[in-house]
C-alpha cells in the first residue's frame, strides 16, 4: 500500500528538517485498528507539487483532446479491473457496507468514461456570429491552470472523480488534497493515475491535515482554481482566501434535505427512500434527506413503518455479507452525533428509537429517529451528519412545500406521490439543486450536482463540471479580404 506523497510523477516523503518522520496515522473504523501511517505533508509539499503542476500544464493541454480522453479512458479502465480491491479499502477505510462501496468505486468508473466523451465531443474553439460582418469572433475554452482539490472523507474516490476527471478532461494541473480521516482509497486511485502516464506534474497528491495542507494549498499564488467539498465553516474561509486573491471557486458544503411523502404514496416505497436518504452511509452524505415531511392522513402508519425498518437495520463488520450500515467514520463524527442526541434531551423532542452507540469498540451508532420536531430545533435546521432523522407532518401541498424550503440549505430533496401533476408542481417549487421523484438518489455523471443557497457555489458533473475548470477566451478581428 502507497504511503507517500505524489509529486512531479514520482511517490516521496515529506519535505523539510523532518522529512519522512512525521506521520499520520489511518485507523479502521469499525475496530479501531490501525490501518497505516501515511505521510503528513506541510507547506513544503504543496510547493514543490504546485510548482510541478506549473511547469507540466501547458504541454498537457496543447497535447489536446484525444490525448487527454485517452488517459481518462486508462484510469476508468484501471479502476474497473481494481473495483474488488478499491470497494474493500473504501469499506476498510471509511466504514461504509461494501455494497455502498462497490456502487462508489463503479461511480468512478463512469465518471472518468464520461468527461474521456465529453471532452472528445466538445469543440475547444467555436465562432461567434457578430452583427457587423466585417469582423469575426471566436471564443475559445482553456483551462484554468493549476488547480486546487480538497475532498471530504465521506466518499472517498468517488468526490475526487466528480473534480479529477473534469479537472484533467480541461488541460488542468491538478493538486489533489484527500481527507487525513480517509486517505487510502485515495492514495490506491493515485497509484492508477501514475499507471495510466499522464505526464509527470499533471496529477499530484499530498496528504495532510486541513492546517497544514490545506490552508498552504489554498493561499498558494500559483493556484488559479479551487474546488472544495466539506463544511460551510470550512468553505467560508477558504471563499475569503479566495476573494482576496481573485481565484477561482467551486463549493459544494452542507445540507439539511427533505424528503415529502404524500397520502396517495407507495407507503413500503417511500419508506425505503427515508431509509436510505436518512441511513445510507449511515447518514454521512451532504444529500441525506434527514428532514422527513409526511402528509397528516398517512403520519402514523408510515411512522410505523419508519421505526420497525430502523430498529431491523443490521449494523456490524462493514465487510460482512448483510451488513445494512456501518459505523460512523471517525470518533469525532461519532461525538458529534453524540452531541446532538444530547441537544434533543435539552430541547425535550419525542425519541422514536435509536439514540446511543453500541458497544465501546468501533463508531457505531444506533439509527435514531425524532418525532414531531419543531422547526426552531437544532437537530431539524442543522447538519448532523449521522443516522438521525426527524419527522414533521403538513396538511396539504402548499405547507409541505414552505416546511421544505424552510432551510438555510437547498442541495436535494425527495418527492414521493402517486400523481404525477403534483410530483411536478412540488419539485419545481422546491428551492433545491436536484429534486428525485418517487426513486432512490441515483446521481448521473451526465447530470448537475450541486445546491441553492448555502448548499454550493457552483455546479459539478454534466457539462456544468467541465465548464468549472475552463476559462472563456474571446478573439475578435477584422474579416479577411476574400
Amino acid at each position: 500500500m502507497r504511503t507517500q506523497h505524489y509529486i512531479a510523477g514520482a511517490w516521496c516523503d515529506s519535505r523539510g528538517a523532518e522529512a519522512g518522520t512525521q506521520r499520520l496515522a489511518v485507523f479502521n473504523p469499525a475496530d479501531e485498528s490501525l490501518l497505516a501511517e501515511v505521510a503528513l505533508g506541510a507547506a513544503a509539499d504543496v510547493a514543490a507539487a504546485c510548482e510541478a503542476a506549473a511547469a507540466a500544464q501547458p504541454g498537457w493541454f496543447d497535447a489536446g483532446p484525444a490525448v487527454r480522453a485517452a488517459a481518462l479512458r486508462r484510469i476508468a479502465n484501471g479502476v474497473q479491473n481494481r473495483a474488488a480491491e478499491l470497494a474493500r479499502l473504501q469499506s476498510l477505510n471509511n466504514g461504509k457496507p461494501l455494497a455502498e462501496a462497490q456502487l462508489d468505486v463503479a461511480d468512478v468508473v463512469s465518471c472518468f468514461a464520461y468527461y474521456a466523451e465529453l471532452i472528445e465531443a466538445a469543440p475547444a474553439e467555436v465562432d461567434v456570429p457578430l452583427p457587423d460582418p466585417a469582423f469575426v469572433a471566436r471564443v475559445r475554452r482553456e483551462p484554468c491552470g493549476v488547480v486546487g482539490l480538497i475532498v471530504p472523507w465521506n466518499f472517498p474516490m468517488v468526490t475526487t472523480a466528480w473534480k479529477l476527471a473534469p479537472a484533467l478532461a480541461a488541460g488542468n494541473a491538478v493538486l489533489l488534497k484527500p481527507s487525513e480521516v480517509t486517505p487510502l482509497p485515495e492514495l490506491a486511485l493515485a497509484q492508477i493515475v501514475h499507471e495510466a502516464g499522464l505526464p509527470a506534474g499533471v496529477f499530484n497528491l499530498v496528504i495532510g491535515t486541513g492546517a497544514g495542507v490545506g490552508a498552504a494549498l489554498v493561499a498558494h499564488p500559483l493556484v488559479r482554481k479551487l474546488s472544495f467539498t466539506g463544511s460551510n465553516a470550512v468553505g467560508t474561509r477558504i471563499a475569503q482566501s479566495a476573494a482576496e486573491q481573485v481565484k477561482g471557486l467551486s463549493l459544494e458544503l452542507g445540507g439539511k434535505s427533505a424528503i415529502v411523502v404524500f397520502d396517495d404514496a407507495d407507503l413500503d416505497a417511500a419508506c425505503e427512500l427515508a431509509m436510505a436518504g436518512a441511513f445510507m452511509n449511515a447518514g454521512q452524505m451532504c444529500s441525506a434527506t434527514s428532514r422527513v415531511l409526511v402528509h397528516r392522513p398517512i403520519a402514523q402508519a408510515f411512522t410505523e413503518r419508519l421505526v420497525a425498518q430502523a430498529t431491523a437495520l443490521r449494523l456490524g463488520d462493514p465487510l460482512a455479507e448483510g451488513t445494512q450500515m456501518g459505523p460512523l467514520a471517525s470518533r469525532a463524527q461519532l461525538e458529534r452525533v453524540q452531541a446532538y442526541v444530547r441537544i434533543a434531551a435539552e430541547e425535550n423532542l419525542a425519541r422514536l428509537c435509536g439514540g446511543e452507540r453500541i458497544g465501546t469498540r468501533g463508531h457505531f451508532f444506533q439509527p435514531t429517529i425524532y418525532a414531531d420536531v419543531p422547526g426552531s430545533s437544532r437537530l431539524w435546521r442543522e447538519e448532523i451528519f449521522g443516522p438521525v432523522m426527524c419527522l414533521r407532518t403538513f396538511t396539504d401541498e402548499a405547507e409541505a412545500i414552505a416546511l421544505a424550503n424552510d432551510s438555510d440549505y437547498g442541495l436535494v430533496s425527495t418527492v414521493a406521490t402517486a400523481d404525477p401533476g403534483r410530483a411536478t408542481r412540488v419539485a419545481n417549487a422546491i428551492a433545491a439543486g436536484l429534486v428525485w421523484v418517487n426513486m432512490p438518489q441515483l446521481i448521473f455523471p451526465q447530470t448537475a450536482w450541486g445546491g441553492m443557497k448555502r448548499s454550493s457555489m457552483g455546479r459539478e458533473l454534466g457539462p456544468w463540471g467541465l465548464a468549472a475548470f475552463q476559462q472563456l477566451k474571446h478573439v475578435v478581428q477584422p474579416r479577411a479580404a476574400s
